[in-house]
């Protein structure tokens, strides 16, 4: 009785110590973890953390193996309709047509119809929403006349990018030879993303009604609603590819960008995505001195419409640096004292230079922030007698 007892006791002990399934990573599960102990719970084949600022890569596994990309794929498409929106070739409330060719597309799809319309910004919601099919081909004939001639371009750009392990069949993802990419290369593609906005705010629409609210969009990133700070972008999943996902999110000035390929599980793409993206947040900051656009200097200007000029900072200053470590961040300043008008709006003005431990990590244009003509004589005039006697 007495060994039944001990036995039993021994039993009861062992499954308190045995964890169950482990929980859905939180938003605030921040604890710190040393990189292997991070790697060792992501179960992807191949994975990548980013700092999206810098593109510096933080954690990865078999980053350049290629890989059947799946809808990630719509990433790329996305980034060439965000292009021509930025360079007015085509506007927002476009009305693209649907094809033939755009109807027969199977895998997920928003059922167009042949010769049904939709504005060019819900065919553009439906691809980042809905991971539309059909859309894809309705709005890669749209911008460039058929589907292989954007197709086309999309390894162009990946050229262009510099993606080494990226080659494109189709511009939705769905299992073809050859069409392939890699983690790194789809967190390089994201990291280009980000100079669009649009393609964020459209990857972050969590639900959207389509036709009038007649079909229902829900978002297939999960990590939406279930990770602080997460925006975009895009999930993937085929038979070949399994479960993909190329993702960001921001916590104050930090932004990362993680990209988990061929995740056997079911919800195993989000685990993994949270699971870098905790190690991340836990783990860095960035440290920064001036946003984007932030006026940094002023800048004399000699025969101008205007005396004076603000330069604005290009991008960013700043720098991911390990937490503790934030004070080993500084900057220079170099701004020019005078320039002869006209200037151009974004005319160079100066620099600022981001320093760890006085070694360079970053350089920042900084630029006039509008245009100055030049003064007509009787302006000039004008302003040699106000600065002589008004002042």
């Amino acid at each position: 009785m007495m060994c039944k007892r001990v036995v039993l006791g021994l039993l009861f002990f062992a499954f308190l110590l045995v964890p169950a399934y482990p929980p859905v990573l939180g938003a605030d599960e921040t604890k710190p973890a040393s990189s292997t102990n991070a790697a060792a719970d992501v179960k992807a084949q191949a994975y990548v953390l980013m700092d999206a600022d810098s593109g510096r890569l933080l954690l990865s596994k078999n980053e350049h193996e290629k890989l059947a990309p799946a809808s990630m794929t719509k990433l790329m498409t996305l980034i060439l309709a965000a292009e021509d929106l930025q360079l007015g070739k085509v506007s927002l409330k476009d009305r693209v047509s649907t094809s033939e060719n755009a109807w027969k597309m199977g895998g997920s799809q928003v059922y167009l119809e042949p010769g049904e319309e939709m504005s060019f910004e819900e065919m553009l919601i439906a691809i980042a929403v809905g991971s539309a099919n059909d859309s894809c081909v309705a709005v890669a004939e749209h911008l460039e006349g058929s589907h292989p001639a954007f197709v086309e371009r999309m390894n162009q750009k990946a050229k262009e990018l510099g993606l080494m392990n990226t080659h494109f069949v189709n511009a939705y993802g769905l299992p073809a030879e050859g069409h392939v990419t890699s983690a790194y290369d789809m967190a390089v593609m994201a990291q280009y993303a980000l100079n669009f906005p649009k393609i964020l705010e459209y990857t972050s629409i969590k639900e959207y009604n389509l036709r009038q609210g007649k079909f229902k969009l829900y978002n297939t990133n999960k990590l939406l609603w279930w990770y602080q700070g997460a925006d975009g972008f895009k999930t993937g999943w085929t038979n070949e590819a399994q479960h993909c996902l190329v993702s960001t999110a921001q916590r104050g000035s930090l932004r990362l960008i993680a990209v988990v390929m061929k995740t056997p599980e079911t919800n195993g793409h989000f685990r993994d995505s949270m699971q870098l993206l905790n190690y991340g947040f836990a783990r860095f900051s960035f440290q920064s001195f001036f946003a984007k656009d932030n006026v940094c200097g002023i800048v004399t200007v000699g025969k101008g419409t205007e005396n004076q000029v603000e330069a604005v900072a290009q991008e960013n200053v700043g720098s991911i640096v390990e937490k503790g470590e934030e004070k080993k961040i500084s900057y220079e300043k170099e701004v020019l004292p005078y320039v002869n008008a006209p200037v151009q709006e974004g005319q160079l003005l100066g620099e600022i230079r981001v320093l760890k431990d006085g070694q360079l990590q970053k350089k920042v244009n900084l630029v006039a922030v509008r245009e100055v003509p030049r003064a007509g004589l009787g302006q000039e005039i004008l302003k040699l007698f106000a600065e002589t006697y008004l002042l």
